[in-house]
This record gives C-alpha cells, sequence and structure tokens, in this order.
C-alpha cells in the first residue's frame, strides 16, 4: 500500500474535477501523478515507461475535451495509466494487472472514458475514424482523437486509416503522434527517419514556434499557418509533409510535457475542422531517471525500489527467449543462411543477443507482423533461413502471410512464437491462447512445442535443417531449469513424442511445458497408488500416430493436456484420431476453455482453467 500522502492528487477523482485546478495547481497534479505511478508499479509491476512519457498529455486531453461524451482512443493500451488514474480509478490503480482487478489495458466494459479497448498496436486511427464517422451520420458534433505512438505508426493498419480518413474531409478526427522514437525497443525504418529530419530543422522549427505563440489564439488563423509551415518546409527540409499527402492538417511538432502549450494547442485545434494530426515530442520514461536512461528496460521492468531504482529479480532461471536469442547466434556462426527478424520486439523475445552479435543478418522491421512474414517469405525464396520470431498474440496478425507467401509455396520459413499460452498479467489481448489450434489447419506447416530448454535449443536446430515451414511455440517465462548452454545439437524427429512416464490404465498426453504441472500432479497421484502413464506429444502437427496407437492398444483412459484452446485444439485432434481408430475409451481434454480469460498470474489462470496441477491430479483421480 502506498503511504505516501498527495496534496491534489487525492483530490481529482473525475476530468470534471480535473478542470476546476488553476495552472499551477494542474502542473503540480501532473508532478504528483507521475510520482503515484512510479511509486504504485514499484511493488505491481506494469508498463511503466511509456506511461510516463504520457502523463502531461493524458492531463492535457482531459482538460481540454469532454469526456467521456468526446472520445479518446489510446494506440497500445501501456500508454494508458495516467488517463485509467484521471478517471476514477486511482485507488483501483493498485489492482491493475491483479486478478479481479482493473486490466493494465483500456477496456470498454471496464469504464465508460474507456472509449475502445487497445492492446496491440496501431488499431487507434481505424477506431476513431469509425467514431467519427458515426459522429458525422448520427448528428452529434463530440470530438473524436486518436494518441498514436511513432512505434505504432509503422503497422500498415495506421497506414490504412490515414489514407481513409484523409479522404473523410467532413470526419472530425485528431490524430496525436506521441512522437518519443521508441517502440518497446528503440523506433526503426524509415518513418523514424523522417519524424527526426522534421523535429530537426532549427530554422524551421523557430519560425514556426514563434508563429505558433503569436497566432495560435486565433483560430481562424491556423489554416493560414499550417500552410504556410507546409511551404517553408518544403524549402527548409526539401520535402513534403508525409501527413499532409494524406490530407490531414499537420499541426507540431511540440514539446509533449510542455502542459500550457499542449492546452492551448488542444483548444484551438478543437475549432479546426476535418482531419487533422498533432506532432508531440515526448520522453518515454520521463521523469524518472532510471527508465529515461534505459527505455527498453523500463518499458516493462518489474519490481524495483522505487527510491534507487534498483530492479528486483525474482528468478535465476535462464527464460525462453534467452535460449532462442543464444540459439539463433550459434545456429547463424554454423550456417550463414540463417537470418533473425522481429517486428519491433527484439529485446522481448531475445534476438537482441543476434542484433549485436550478428547485426546485417538481424531485422527489426518494426511493428508490421505481416509485413515480417512475406520479408521472410522473399528471404527463403532466395535461399536463406529466416527465422522469424513474433509474440503468439501478434502473430494473429500476419495469418493471411503465413498461408499465402509461405505455407503455400512451402517456404523454409522457421516461426518462433513466444509467449505461447496464458501469458499472466496482461490478460485476454496477449493471451497465446489460439496458434496450436490456428497453425494447425494450414497444410505443409509443423507445429511443436518444447517441453524444455533443451528441446527448444533442438527444435529450433531441426527446424533450420526440415526445408519447409516450420513453427515452434513456447511460453513467457522459465522452464524447468534443464542445462542447454553449448549442448551439441541433436535433431528431433517431426511428428514423433517420447514416452516420460511408464503405467497401467490411464494414459496423461501433454503438449510443450504443460508436462511440467503433469509431472507434479503424477508424483502426487503415485504417492496414493495412481501409477498413470506420461507421453509428451511434443508434436502438435504431424501428431504422433504411432504414440496414439500404442495409448489406444494400452489404456482404457486418456487425458490430454494444452496451454491453449480446447476447442479445434490438440485434445480434440488427439479424441478424432482415437475415435476414428476405434479406440472405446474415455477422453478427457484440459485446457484454455471457449471464453476470454482475463488477467492475473498465470498459476491463478491455470488454475481458473483447470489445468494446474491440483486438478490435473484431480482428473487423474477421477478417471
Amino acid at each position: 500500500m502506498i503511504e505516501q500522502k498527495y496534496q491534489i492528487l487525492e483530490k481529482i477523482n473525475t476530468p470534471e474535477e480535473l478542470k476546476t485546478l488553476s495552472p499551477d495547481k494542474l502542473r503540480l497534479y501532473c508532478d504528483e501523478l507521475r510520482r503515484y505511478i512510479i511509486e504504485a508499479c514499484s511493488v505491481n509491476p506494469g508498463h511503466l515507461a511509456s506511461s510516463l512519457g504520457t502523463v502531461e498529455l493524458a492531463t492535457a486531453l482531459h482538460y481540454v475535451f469532454d469526456t467521456p461524451q468526446d472520445k479518446i482512443v489510446w494506440d497500445v493500451g501501456h500508454q494508458t495509466y495516467p488517463h485509467k488514474i484521471i478517471t476514477g480509478r486511482r485507488e483501483a490503480f493498485l489492482t491493475q494487472r491483479k486478478k479481479g482487478g482493473i486490466s493494465g489495458f483500456p477496456r470498454m466494459d471496464e469504464s465508460e472514458f474507456d472509449a475502445f479497448g487497445g492492446g496491440h498496436a496501431s488499431v487507434s486511427i481505424s477506431a476513431a475514424l469509425g467514431m467519427a464517422k458515426a459522429a458525422e451520420l448520427q448528428g452529434d458534433d463530440r470530438h473524436i482523437v486518436a494518441v498514436i505512438g511513432d512505434g505504432a505508426m509503422t503497422g500498415g493498419l495506421a497506414f490504412e486509416g490515414l489514407n481513409n480518413a484523409g479522404a473523410s474531409r467532413k470526419s472530425n478526427l485528431l490524430v496525436i503522434l506521441n512522437d518519443n522514437n521508441m517502440a518497446i525497443d528503440h523506433a526503426t525504418g524509415a518513418l523514424k527517419s523522417y519524424l527526426v529530419k522534421i523535429t530537426s530543422s532549427h530554422h524551421y522549427n523557430r519560425l514556426k514556434q514563434h508563429a505558433w505563440a503569436a497566432l495560435s489564439h486565433l483560430p481562424f488563423l491556423l489554416r493560414f499557418l499550417q500552410k504556410a509551415g507546409t511551404a517553408t518546409k518544403q524549402v527548409l527540409l526539401h520535402n513534403s509533409n508525409l501527413f499532409e499527402s494524406f490530407n490531414f492538417r499537420y499541426f507540431g511538432p511540440i514539446d509533449g510535457h510542455n502542459l500550457p502549450e499542449l492546452i492551448r494547442t488542444l483548444k484551438a485545434l478543437k475549432k479546426v475542422e476535418g482531419p487533422k494530426l498533432l506532432h508531440i515530442l515526448t520522453t518515454k520514461g520521463k521523469g524518472y531517471e532510471p527508465a529515461e536512461l534505459d527505455q527498453p528496460t523500463w518499458h516493462a521492468p518489474g519490481c524495483y525500489n522505487a527510491e534507487t531504482g534498483e530492479r528486483i529479480h525474482n528468478s535465476s532461471k535462464d527464460r525462453f527467449q534467452d535460449v532462442f536469442g543464444q540459439t539463433m547466434i550459434d545456429l547463424a556462426e554454423q550456417d550463414q543462411r540463417v537470418v533473425g527478424i522481429t517486428a519491433a520486439m527484439p529485446s522481448g523475445c531475445g534476438l537482441q543477443q543476434m542484433m549485436q552479435a550478428i547485426p546485417e543478418r538481424t531485422f527489426d522491421v518494426g511493428i508490421a507482423e505481416g509485413h515480417a512474414v512475406t520479408f521472410a517469405a522473399g528471404l527463403a525464396a532466395s535461399g536463406m533461413i529466416p527465422f522469424c520470431a513474433i509474440y503468439s498474440t501478434f502473430m494473429q496478425r500476419a495469418y493471411d502471410n503465413v498461408i499465402h507467401d509461405v505455407a503455400i509455396q512451402n517456404l523454409p520459413v522457421v516461426f518462433c512464437l513466444d509467449r505461447g499460452g496464458l501469458v499472466g498479467e496482461d490478460g485476454a489481448t496477449h493471451h497465446g491462447t489460439f496458434d496450436m489450434a490456428a497453425y494447425a489447419a494450414i497444410p505443409s506447416l509443423t507445429v511443436a512445442a518444447p517441453r524444455n530448454e533443451l528441446e527448444l535449443r533442438n527444435m529450433m536446430y531441426s527446424a533450420k535443417e526440415a526445408g519447409h515451414p516450420y513453427m515452434i511455440r513456447y511460453p513467457r517465462g522459465t522452464g524447468e531449469g534443464v542445462a542447454w548452454r553449448g549442448e551439441p545439437f541433436t535433431k528431433i524427429e517431426e511428428g514423433r513424442g517420447v514416452q516420460l512416464r511408464k503405467g497401467e490404465k490411464l494414459a496423461v498426453l501433454t503438449i510443450g511445458t504443460t508436462a511440467i504441472e503433469a509431472t507434479k500432479a503424477l508424483d502426487a497421484a503415485a504417492e496414493q497408488g495412481i501409477h498413470a502413464a506420461h507421453y509428451d506429444l511434443r508434436f502438435v502437427k504431424p501428431l504422433d500416430t504411432a504414440l496414439l496407437d500404442e495409448v489406444a492398444a494400452h489404456y482404457e483412459r486418456v487425458i490430454t493436456i494444452e496451454d491453449g484452446s480446447l476447442r479445434s485444439g490438440v485434445g480434440e485432434a488427439v479424441a478424432t484420431y482415437l475415435h476414428e481408430k476405434g479406440y472405446r475409451g474415455e477422453v478427457t481434454r484440459l485446457g484454455i476453455p471457449d471464453r476470454w480469460i482475463r488477467h492475473g498470474t498465470p498459476n491463478q489462470l491455470h488454475e481458473e482453467c483447470g489445468f494446474d496441477a491440483a486438478s490435473i491430479l484431480k482428473a487423474i483421480c477421477n478417471a
């Protein structure tokens, strides 16, 4: 519990109350809001640095606009902590990302101020345009604001939204480009260079800021100012404005931490009709020195000492992303054809290790999962062996690319899906629930799930040698702690499972790291005199039909366990095969049910879904 008292923060519970503050008190409110987020996240971890960078922006938006009548759509909801606290969730914020508490992301069913849910990037402009068009059709004059980061702007969907919005000149839409030169890691690509060029023209920015100071209180002159700014920029930068090419009126860049300037600008822009874009410059981690100095680490730092900035580490085990990262280097050193690709997540997936060691064969394409997959397909078509590392939940955005650009052409792309299964506190938008069910339906694609760290290493080697599309999914965090560093590569036969324990009457079939909890349950069952067999399938596709034939011949009952969707999942595939072979025994399937699973610790969510050790033991005893 936070003991520090706040002079102003505790008195403000709604945007309406925020509007009563004087300019001096408003600045103090922002300072207290930032301190509150730092202290709360130190003991209840979350996405810290992004939200520290939006304190002034969120405050200014709710100060100027009449929310929730006016709509604010936040792109990538990890920047919304100030917004949540301003809109009546200050005390509830202490429960954010805990089971039964509020979400770490915007949720429409959580608050009327959360205009649109946001867990994935690049969606805000399209969603906000839909709201603006609805307001136009309904004869409503409410304002619609989309807040999108420069990292999220690299996503193709953002440009689709800009293209469509620019053709809808009557729609009252304001896009705020929150430019901090960061996604989770440092921004990359041509857009980054373009934004740097916009913000680094000394003569242009000095001239424009003088003009804004003189004229921004006269809204009818803003359009003239904007047009004059475009002409000036063309002379000074020898380049046209990208956003005005989409028929957006462009304003900025301005200091996103200068509260009076933000408020003055937003008030003026309320009177400018049609699609418009305000470019603001912010610092990720603003106001907390450790976060400003190491922005990628402090994106989601875990627990830490708020006073000293010392991070608190809870595990000495290697994470699966560490295994992936080092194994990529080992494979790349052996084979010059190996390249690594990620979509704005080099530190998250572990590819930053190869990025430092072999930068010429490592590619961060930005928040653009579909492009990442098709880019990988192009590399594979030209004789390379690309490893495409994308979180399971984000890979959903590239499903069509996997089918059409990789699988149909049988190209040797290796997909490494981190965060498979229930990831925990990030909740429904980030769970890797659907990968096994979705990708097993695609012909020519092998889908594997390692039980431990060494298996991940060997599956990556096996995938490199396969010569066709190959997908490996593994969970967030650590595994069993099996030794893997420096171990020689061993090829794993595709579609071949392994028996881990012999038994009688009952066979337990697991996939991936569900074997860990199953082992605990089987040990407990053995103490009660119940000796069940344990098989690790290892492959979602192709299924080990020889193993299943053995199970059908020797066991009366079967339990399948998966950290994935039960509907169309591994257990369903096993049950279908056994039924078709005339198996008369009972098949019990444990996994993620057909409903949205919210946030909590992985252990809590496994218990909720019924495949933690205690639930597995209960199923064994009742079988």
